[in-house]
């Protein structure tokens, strides 16, 4: 069963996976990379300096085979509405 490694890269800081996960082909590595990705995402993103999370994926011959990036942009109104008032 081919083994797949999970790179993280959140703005500069880049976590590389040297143990890996086995899969039973590149499309399971992919929803696993998607999963990871978002679950980092919703837990960093809006706490964090980085406005995106990438997972790099890398086949058993350490070559990268897909890229998965999960990001937010927070697009606040200017100048903000006046506050509704109640009658």
């Amino acid at each position: 069963m081919p083994r797949f490694y999970f790179d993280v890269r959140e703005g500069a800081r880049f976590a590389p996976d040297e143990e890996g996960l086995e899969f039973d082909g590149l499309d399971k590595a992919e929803y696993e990379a998607a999963c990871m990705a978002a679950e980092v995402g919703r837990d960093r993103l809006p706490t964090g300096d980085s406005r995106a999370i990438t997972v790099e994926v890398r086949n058993e011959h350490r070559q990268r085979v897909l890229t998965i990036t999960v990001s937010m942009q927070v697009d606040r109104v200017e100048p903000p509405p006046p506050a509704h008032v109640s009658r």
